[in-house]
């Protein structure tokens, strides 16, 4: 029993010093969380007491809650000043971030709430400021003060991967374990706060294939031999869950496509072991003969395939090249064939993979073989020549009828049909040659001429008789021989000067020679001298033995007076069989040369000019005849610009000309005084007077029998004729044209129309007498005759 009392006084001790621990550690929480103001007392000298003034303010962080969905607002804590007697007088005010809109405090208890839900993803802290002021007189008691407020975080945001889709590509047949592509998803909740950001992947589909790390979201294959001809594509759900994946927790999901790559895993296989084929015996080498395919269901580079020709009999005859596009082998000929030869081929054809991956080569070789079997198909052959081409050759000026050569062609199909040979005349214009159709031999119809056509290139064709579309052609050269028909000739056209003071055995020329004939009938040429003229005292001639002969002076003193020209003939011969010869004349000048030998001149009239003028008389006397043609020429061309009229008619007017004379004449009824003609327009003498106020569009031609004679001296009929022309005038303008008249005609009624005459002022005058003028005046007589009508109407 006493050890049970200890016991349980033991107990009661400990539950003692617990309840103070907690007593103690509430206490201090308190302070932490409501700041007081402590004064502090002391003594001062001579016994006074000091009241010192104490900062209570002790500051720690409040929390609230994020997302918080009550009826009330949510209480973050409480401030406390130590002045504050709780008599009122102390008004707390809150500033800051969120002052007065999210955070609220009641100024007499200092009590701060949350009047809205916060959002720590959107705003973790808020910065504010407190101080307590007087109520009265708002003067502050304390200096301000910041302290934040956190918002404190709950798991309320799933996690979000960065992309909505992933794509990414793996080799098949990779190893287990290979990676492929790594997914990230991010959680805006606190990472320092709990396990709300703390995020797990896992796979929800794509198993058993591909798995996923759970801490870092890298997915790697999962099975073996993963083969894309059977499967190439795979879809992935990837899940990132928070809260360490445990219950509860937020998830997000993301979906990777997963393509496998091609890797050279399968070699090339012939779907078939014999390929037949068949082809013409009239094909071309070239030509497509079939086509093999051997199938590779790898794809890219790892599909390509090579075929060649191993084996088989046919080898030189046929070839196989690769098409790329089609992965195909094309078989094609590669030289003629020859049904009646050998009918049928047989070749062995390779297809083997470009492009092999060494990890892959224990697969087996990655090739295959195949027969391709051909058979020649009989085709109707033209007809073939036992030659490709012929050469022949016949003598040039051969008589008609020479016989050239013979072309022979056969049919090579079994029927062996008959032959028919022609010549292509496009080939042979000038028909030279004939053949005859049975046996082909060629003949000539005309003399050759080889300087003329030394070859002579023609075409033979040959037909079948029963077939004469089918048919050959053939070349045919013929080559013309040469025959010593051409003597030699000089090679060019010479003239030779001598120097009057040339010296004896002196050479002063050099001559060649050509000939037509081919080399074996030309050179080496021969020179000489006639036989009558073997002694010309004059000249010799000198054979250099090397197709060229000299001509040299046989004698000193040539004179240009006594003979200035000699003809020398030179006799050429050639060396073929037999020898042709010709004589060629040579022409010699004799020449006045200078003491070192150089020409000065061959004209033998230069004695002659030496005793006349020299040559600088006449340059003069030519050159005086030259200026008087000049100025003779220049006297006439100034004579004629004075003769030219001063005076243009075409441009003058009649109108525009003033004429004056002193004669007094003897009044208007005297018509000897001067002659009337001289007021007409001289181009009114032709019967057209010009408008100078207009332009005529075409010219008016007068009615014959309106013009008067040229010198009429009747002014009235002068006069009516000018009045008659304007009327009839059809280029008259559409405006009045003021003529002016030296005569007014006899008996006018009107009298003067100058006012210097009239007595009288305008309102005494009487113009009804316009009236009866007529309609050209009718204008006028309305401007005046209206008058008395205006004073009537007023």
């Amino acid at each position: 029993p006493k050890m049970k009392e200890d016991n349980c006084l033991h107990a009661a001790l400990i539950c003692l010093g617990m309840l103070y621990y907690s007593h103690a550690i509430t206490t201090e929480k308190l302070n932490h969380a409501r700041p007081s103001l402590h004064g502090h007392h002391e003594k001062g000298k001579e016994g006074q007491v000091l009241h010192r003034s104490k900062r209570g303010w002790v500051w720690n962080q409040f929390f609230v809650i994020e997302e918080y969905t009550g009826p009330d607002p949510v209480l973050v804590g409480r401030l406390h000043s130590d002045i504050d007697s709780g008599d009122g007088n102390i008004k707390y005010i809150l500033s800051g971030e969120g002052a007065g809109i999210i955070f609220v405090i009641d100024d007499k208890s200092g009590n701060i709430h949350a009047t809205k839900t916060l959002d720590r993803e959107e705003r973790a802290q808020y910065t504010l400021t407190a101080q307590a002021v007087d109520r009265n007189t708002n003067r502050p008691l304390e200096p301000p003060s910041e302290f934040i407020v956190k918002v404190q975080d709950i798991n309320d945001n799933p996690p979000e991967f960065l992309h909505e889709n992933y794509h990414a590509n793996v080799p098949e047949r990779s190893n287990v374990g290979t990676s492929v592509i790594q997914v990230t998803a991010s959680d805006a909740d606190d990472p320092t706060y709990g396990n709300s950001a703390k995020l797990v992947y896992s796979i929800l589909e794509g198993q058993p294939y591909f798995s996923v790390e759970a801490q870092t979201g890298i997915i790697r294959t999962a099975l073996p031999n993963m083969d894309r001809e059977a499967k190439e594509e795979y879809h992935v759900v990837i899940q990132a869950k928070d809260m360490g994946g445990h219950m509860g927790g937020l998830s997000g999901t993301t979906k990777v496509t997963i393509t496998l790559t091609d890797v050279n895993d399968n070699p090339p296989k012939f779907p078939q072991s014999v390929y037949q084929m068949s082809v013409s015996e009239a094909a071309v080498p070239g030509e497509e003969v079939g086509r093999v395919k051997a199938k590779d269901p790898d794809i890219g580079e790892n599909g390509l395939v090579a075929y060649s020709i191993i084996d088989g009999d046919g080898v030189d005859m046929f070839e196989i090249t690769t098409d790329y596009e089609t992965q195909e082998g094309v078989v094609k000929l590669k030289k003629l064939l020859d049904f009646e030869t050998k009918k049928s081929y047989s070749l062995k054809v390779e297809a083997a993979n470009v492009h092999i991956d060494p990890k892959f080569i224990s697969n087996g070789p990655f090739k295959d073989t195949v027969t391709v079997k051909i058979s020649v198909e009989d085709a109707d052959e033209p007809p073939v020549f036992l030659k490709p081409s012929y050469i022949f050759e016949v003598q040039e000026n051969a008589a008609s009828g020479t016989v050239v050569g013979k072309v022979h062609a056969k049919d090579p199909d079994a029927a062996n049909s008959a032959i028919r040979y022609s010549i292509d005349r496009h080939t042979d214009l000038e028909r030279y040659f004939i053949i005859n159709a049975e046996d082909g031999n060629i003949k000539t119809i005309k003399a050759l001429d080889r300087e003329e056509i030394a070859w002579h290139n023609i075409s033979v064709f040959a037909v079948e008789v029963h077939k004469q579309h089918q048919e050959a052609k053939v070349p045919v050269a013929i080559k013309v021989v040469d025959v010593n028909d051409n003597a030699p000739k000089f090679a060019a056209a010479y003239e030779a000067f001598v120097c009057e003071n040339a010296r004896s055995n002196q050479q002063f020329t050099t001559i060649s020679a050509d000939d037509k004939d081919d080399s074996a009938n030309g050179p080496r040429f021969i020179f000489s001298l006639p036989p009558e003229i073997i002694h010309n005292p004059n000249f010799t001639l000198r054979d250099n033995r090397d197709n060229t002969a000299s001509v040299l002076v046989r004698r000193e003193g040539f004179s240009r007076q006594k003979q200035d020209l000699y003809l020398l003939p030179i006799v050429i011969s050639d060396g073929g069989l037999p020898p042709m010869s010709s004589t060629n004349t040579l022409t010699i000048r004799v020449c006045g040369c200078d003491s070192n030998g150089s020409l000065l001149s061959c004209n033998a009239e230069a004695y002659i000019l030496n005793a006349g003028l020299s040559t600088g008389a006449l340059i003069a006397i030519l050159a005086c005849i030259v200026i008087l043609l000049v100025i003779v020429v220049l006297f006439v061309t100034l004579k004629r610009q004075k003769k030219e009229p001063l005076i243009v008619f075409e441009e003058e007017d009649v109108r525009e000309n003033i004429i004056t004379y002193d004669d007094e004449g003897g009044g208007e009824e005297d018509t000897e005084a001067f002659d009337i003609a001289t007021l007409q327009n001289p181009d009114g003498i032709n019967g057209f007077i010009p408008r100078k106020d207009i332009k005529p569009e075409y010219q008016y031609m007068p009615r014959p029998g309106l013009r008067p004679a040229p010198n009429s001296v009747d002014v009235d009929d002068f006069i009516n004729t000018r009045i008659q022309e304007a009327d009839n005038d059809p280029t008259a303008p559409p405006y009045d044209s003021i003529q002016i008249y030296g005569y007014e005609g006899r008996g006018s009624v009107a009298g003067s129309l100058s006012s210097l005459e009239s007595a009288t002022t305008d309102s005494d005058l009487d113009y009804d007498y316009l009236q009866n003028w007529g309609p050209r005046f009718k204008k006028l007589a309305d401007l005046y005759g209206s008058k008395d009508t205006f004073d009537d109407d007023s």
